[in-house]
């Protein structure tokens, strides 16, 4: 039996995967340490630390040895200035062969006793910036694996818009030869955040954000238009005057502030200078619920995009890892 192991770092987390040459999962770890934990410490040393745990643990669980791992494959924030190894960002346009291209291959004998394989992300241009071009400008680390990822469940010869919901909302645009030309990040999973929990809206919402189970396509669309009519600030202050003067219904007012906070995000799509996209691009939707379907169904309301698709994540197989999978194969590691 050969493997590989995958490994992701984001800003709170990391999770490794031990995959057979199947693609077939023989067992997982997680831990709650990410790039965060560098900022805060002035060090790597407790992500070092949770790396080589997880690596371990993998290979215990599945009752392997690092002697049948053909390879090591890391990608997201591990690859930052607060990562592990700082790896330069590629620049658009990128596909799976330029990624590939690369892909520096480490050695870190206090992490993992075989060299690594750090996966670049991608930023939208190599030049200079000012205050004239600024905007055009954005970075990735993580979500170019996933984009190549999900790129491989549709079909080439078509120009792309990826949506990959979150905390930091990141669209990926990608040209007819399936390369990334382009990202756009929000931080509206943050505002929303923030508004649920940190603001005179809480006690309207009851700090809670809106289960998959609790989706009120009506009242997203109606905090999106209020959004769109007297901006952001004023639309989420509506919530508090629902919920004095018109109701009480707690869940469906966390569903009007969904609305309101991603309302911002279809001006970016369009407008911004980051992404290449106009209205003949596929729109495709990844993530979870409920963030997943509010973007489709905002999208699909908005009406500038003429095509508007939802792909559910495969069960067990993380977009990060399915991407991390695909380098390997172009590196010939497996």
């Amino acid at each position: 039996m050969s493997y590989i192991i995958t490994l992701d770092t984001g800003t709170t987390n990391t999770r490794v995967i031990l995959w057979d040459s199947k693609f077939c999962p023989a067992a997982s770890a997680k831990s709650e340490v990410g790039v965060r934990n560098t900022a805060i410490d002035g060090s790597n040393r407790r992500l070092k630390a949770a790396v080589k745990e997880c690596l371990e643990q993998v290979l215990r669980d599945a009752g392997a040895s690092y002697d049948e791992v053909e390879a090591v494959i890391a990608s997201g924030m591990i690859t930052s200035n607060v990562g592990l190894v700082e790896i330069p960002h590629c620049v658009v346009p990128a596909g799976t062969d330029d990624l590939a291209a690369a892909v520096r291959k480490v050695s870190l004998p206090d992490v993992c006793p075989m060299p690594i394989h750090f996966v670049p992300g991608v930023k939208n241009s190599g030049g200079p910036i000012d205050l004239d071009n600024f905007e055009a400008m954005d970075i990735m680390r993580g979500e170019e694996v996933e984009s190549i990822a999900l790129l491989e469940q549709y079909p080439r010869g078509k120009s792309y818009l990826l949506v990959l919901p979150g905390s930091h909302m990141k669209f990926v645009s990608v040209n007819t030869k399936g390369q990334i030309t382009g990202c756009l990040t929000s931080i509206s999973g943050e505002l929303l955040a923030s508004i649920t929990n940190d603001t005179i809206i809480a006690d309207a919402v009851g700090r809670q954000f809106v289960a998959p189970g609790d989706y009120d396509r009506d009242m997203v669309l109606l905090g999106c238009d209020t959004a769109a009519k007297s901006g952001v600030g004023r639309a989420c202050f509506s919530a508090r005057i629902l919920s004095q003067f018109v109701l009480k219904d707690q869940k469906k007012l966390a569903n009007y502030v969904l609305g309101a906070a991603l309302q911002s995000d279809l001006t970016g799509i369009r407008h911004s200078d980051a992404l290449q996209v106009g209205p003949e691009t596929d729109v495709i939707i990844a993530g979870k619920d409920p963030l997943r379907q509010a973007m489709a169904d905002l999208l699909e309301h908005d009406g500038y995009f003429a095509h508007v698709h939802v792909c559910a994540p495969k069960k067990g197989v993380p977009l990060s890892a399915a991407g991390a999978f695909l380098i390997a194969k172009k590196l010939g590691v497996l």
